[in-house]
């Protein structure tokens, strides 16, 4: 099929009052799909992670800016202006941009916009079309509404760190954290869905919706078969390092020079693993003939094959299995798995400009590369076309969009409402 010059989301306006990651993570994905996407930050300031580093993005002399890179991970394709929600004349810039939004992103605590007269009622009231998106910790009801919610704190509750780690008993054992905040990503990635969903709905009804997104809710729900094991059982999973609680042998294993994974999920995969070890005995030994007895014998069957996996390097058992549909490959760092054939084919680190055609980069940044959509549509794919903007880079373009005139923006600026 050949591609379309339209994207998915061209015509579709996104006004994100969101900062930190789950609320920037949503819009980045709208934004990826073609929506023109206006984040407001406050002045001076902006996004809290604009300063969360190191690391922080170089200069092209290779020096450090004040600028930290995790804001780049979630703010692409945007449009930065500098708005005080504090001041009536930002509240009524807001309001001018509301009315003109398919979509509204938040994650202001419970009720934090209704003294700014920029709740969803007051919204709805102004544009019954706009779909308005909260993102807290806790949703919108319940006795923990009001609180503060963190991703880390919502993996502890959820039950999330009580499955991640080793076990007690061995050496490092003890709860742990996800390696990235899995929370408010998929928070991020489940309210596009929702959003998606009530744009559809709206093209039947012409209404928009109020979408209450919790990442405690989200927390819960990512807990999967983890969940699923529980509610049938009503035995909660505890922490086995890297292994599976259903599958066998499905976890890494020492090497020569370090440590694989086999992620072996049939019988079918075991039978070709042991005849390519030189073990084919395995494979019909009564202990193991199966998924569920190998799980109940992994205490014998785990040690063996760990004694078995010394004798060879990775990259000697990647080559040799890697022909035999046995799920087999090196647990890389960041740096080796950018540096791997197959993320390098698929396009995996694009570098995008920060600033115009012709533009002398303001801020000492000309272009930052981050991490491809994996959202790949045949002919619609998504468009990268601007790197994550500089604070406020584009202030003056948009409110020119609603009608201000140079002078005016310049009274703006001068009394600190932009």
């Amino acid at each position: 099929m050949t591609t379309s010059n339209t994207a998915a989301l061209a015509g579709i306006r996104v006004l994100d009052l969101s900062r930190v990651l789950a609320g920037p993570w949503c819009t980045q994905i709208l934004a990826d799909l073609g929506a023109d996407v206006v984040k407001v930050e406050r002045p001076g300031s902006g996004d809290d992670t604009r300063h969360w580093g190191p690391p922080f993005l170089k200069d092209a002399q290779g020096n450090d800016t004040d600028q930290a890179s995790y804001y780049t991970a979630c703010n692409r394709n945007k449009r930065s202006v500098t708005i005080d929600m504090a001041t009536k004349d930002g509240q009524a810039l807001i309001r001018q941009m509301a009315q003109q939004a398919d979509i509204l992103v938040e994650n202001f605590k419970v009720g934090g916009l209704q003294q700014y007269g920029l709740d969803y009622e007051s919204l709805r009231a102004l544009n019954p079309r706009l779909i308005y998106c909260s993102v807290t910790g806790f949703g919108q009801s319940g006795p923990y509404a009001e609180r503060a919610g963190y991703d880390l704190m919502i993996q502890a509750m959820s039950g999330m760190m009580s499955i991640t780690g080793r076990p007690d008993g061995e050496p490092g054992g003890g709860p742990l954290r996800v390696g990235v905040a899995l929370t408010d990503l998929f928070t991020g990635v489940y309210a596009s869905t929702a959003i998606l969903a009530a744009l559809n709905v709206r093209h039947a009804t012409g209404q928009g919706q109020h979408i209450d997104m919790a990442l405690l809710d989200v927390g819960m729900a990512i807990l999967a078969n983890q969940a699923s094991g529980f509610l049938a059982t009503g035995q909660s999973p505890m922490r086995q390092g890297n292994s599976h609680p259903s599958l066998a042998p499905y976890q890494d294993f020492p090497t020569r020079d370090g440590a694989m994974l086999l992620a072996i999920g049939n019988d079918g995969q075991f039978a070709r693993f042991c005849a390519a070890t030189g073990q084919p005995q395995w494979a019909s030994d009564p202990r193991y003939a199966s998924n569920t007895l190998r799980v109940k014998h992994r205490d014998t069957l785990i040690p063996a094959m760990q004694a078995l996996t010394r004798t060879r390097t990775t990259a000697e058992w990647v080559a040799l299995l890697q022909d035999k549909a046995v799920p087999c490959g090196p647990i890389n760092t960041i740096a080796q798995a950018f540096d791997d054939a197959q993320v390098k084919a698929r396009g995996l680190a694009v570098p995008l400009p920060r600033w115009k055609d012709g533009e002398t980069p303001r801020d000492g940044v000309a272009q930052i590369t981050g991490v491809a959509s994996p959202l790949r549509l045949s002919a619609n794919p998504p468009m990268l076309r601007n790197a994550p903007p500089a604070l406020g880079q584009h202030t003056d373009e948009v409110l020119g969009e609603l009608g201000l005139d140079a002078a005016r923006i310049a009274q703006l600026r001068a009394a600190g409402v932009v």
